[in-house]
């Protein structure tokens, strides 16, 4: 009988790019939207900073992912590059490297010779770059994946609170946009929960308290500088 394992170890890359757009645009747009709400501002105001956030923190977003990720990548290669030039000189004794490796893993020394000769033989460089780097295809770097995955979804995350705002009568917009939000976020913890099959209340409490602090901190600056306005 064939027995199947599901894991999601695969899905980190963009799972994690793609819960942190859509966290910020929720919290960051919410936040812009209830602190010019709170300063006293009219509804047209409210949408065109809404919307002005939200364009500008889909780039920022995508920007800063492909940066980042990019510098990951570089290093990555780099290493890959020394390794190389490492098996190229002294083959003996990146394989002794090896050895000791999955001796430390619990195999006895004949073994871990053995797995260690099998795996040079193959592909000396990708083993060494998994088990003495911590490099493989499934956790490997991508920047241009990651920069589309966040811009999208933080422009999907910020589209939220603003149709929120559109929606909501002016009188009830604060609460209605907070309480949306609030939901949007809890949500959102939710599914990046069972996307990552992970438990679904602490995720779903995490992004809820944060969400709520920032959009809590933002309203009071709005009403001090409504206030002093």
């Amino acid at each position: 009988m064939r027995h199947s394992e599901r894991h999601r170890t695969h899905r980190t890359g963009w799972l994690r790019a793609a819960v942190l757009g859509a966290n910020d645009g929720i919290v960051s747009t919410a936040s812009l939207v209830l602190g010019v709400a709170a300063a006293g501002a009219g509804t047209k105001a409210i949408l065109v900073a809404g919307v002005a956030g939200l364009v500008s923190g889909a780039m920022s977003m995508a920007a800063g992912e492909y940066v980042s990720v990019s510098s990951q990548a570089d290093t990555e290669r780099a290493d890959l590059a020394r390794e190389s030039k490492e098996l190229a000189a002294n083959i003996d004794q990146e394989h002794e490297e090896l050895v000791s490796i999955y001796i430390k893993r619990g195999l006895d020394r004949p073994l871990a010779t053995s797995v260690a000769t099998q795996l040079m033989e193959h592909d000396a460089l990708g083993a060494h770059a998994r088990d003495e780097l911590g490099i493989s295809e499934t956790l490997t770097a991508k920047p241009v994946q990651a920069a589309f995955a966040s811009a999208a979804t933080f422009a999907a995350g910020a589209a939220l609170p603003l149709l929120a705002a559109l929606l909501i009568p002016e009188a009830v917009l604060m609460w209605g946009v907070a309480g949306c939000s609030l939901f949007f976020l809890a949500s959102l913890g939710l599914i990046a929960a069972r996307a990552g099959g992970a438990p679904a209340l602490p995720s779903v409490l995490r992004v809820a308290f944060w969400g709520a602090l920032a959009m809590g901190l933002t309203t009071a600056v709005g009403s001090l500088f409504g206030a002093v306005g």
